[in-house]
């Protein structure tokens, strides 16, 4: 990979200022410096002021996403859950994004990455890769419901196809767990709203077999790829 092209894509700096980079002796690789932006490297033997090059694989990282914040790269809308993350990644080209979404109330993991294969690997309902939600409602839940939910008859307000079958686990007069294998939009409220029960709290706990393990509210670690 050019050097120009590698500064640009893992967020250095732009390619037309990785001349200056270069002139400056700030990228090496096996304690040689290069001469031209246009010399070309592997990612994984640079080193940029000193250091390699952060995650030249892609990045992975686990996020205990906290409550108020968007997953959005608008301003616009609010606190972003990217605000949280080291400001070079996001100036990676592939952009970094959110795998799936959360609502701005709910909290619990999060994945973000800059491979779009990974996105689509670990969203698409083909895949089945589980998600588990902790669920707080404001009313008593229906008897019945955990079938319901199971029986893969479920239809949402103003779709056409039901929704999968999901597992429903009741906690407690008004707390439940639950589990899917896709994510339609708003589909956790949707599902108990459509039951008669407003959801006041909803936290991811589990996504396919990623857990926060002790991860605070707006930490982040990243993770090897899979």
């Amino acid at each position: 990979m050019r050097l120009d092209a590698l500064l640009s894509r893992y967020g250095y700096c732009s390619r037309s200022e990785a001349r200056a980079w270069v002139k400056d002796g700030r990228v090496t690789a096996t304690g040689r410096a290069f001469s031209s932006p246009s010399d070309k490297a592997s990612p994984g033997t640079v080193l940029v002021d000193g250091e390699p090059v952060e995650f030249p694989d892609g990045l992975l990282v686990l996020l205990h996403k906290p409550a108020d914040h968007v997953c959005s790269h608008d301003p616009g809308e609010g606190p972003s859950v990217y605000d949280l993350l080291p400001p070079r990644w996001l100036m990676r080209n592939p952009v970094v994004t959110t795998i799936g979404r959360l609502d701005k109330d709910a909290t619990g993991v999060l994945l973000i990455t800059d491979d779009g294969d990974l996105v689509h690997r670990w969203t698409s309902p083909k895949h089945k890769v589980a998600k588990l939600y902790e669920v707080t409602v404001d009313a008593d839940l229906p008897a019945g419901l955990a079938a319901l939910f199971a029986s893969g008859a479920l239809m949402l307000e103003g779709e056409e196809k039901p929704c999968l079958p999901a597992q429903l686990t009741v906690i407690g007069p008004r707390e439940a767990t639950l589990e899917l294998t896709e994510g339609r939009y708003h589909q956790v409220k949707r599902m108990f709203a459509g039951q008669g029960c407003t959801v006041t709290r909803l936290h991811r706990s589990r996504f396919g077999d990623i857990m926060l393990d002790g991860l605070a509210p707006g930490e982040w670690r990243a993770l090897h790829r899979r």
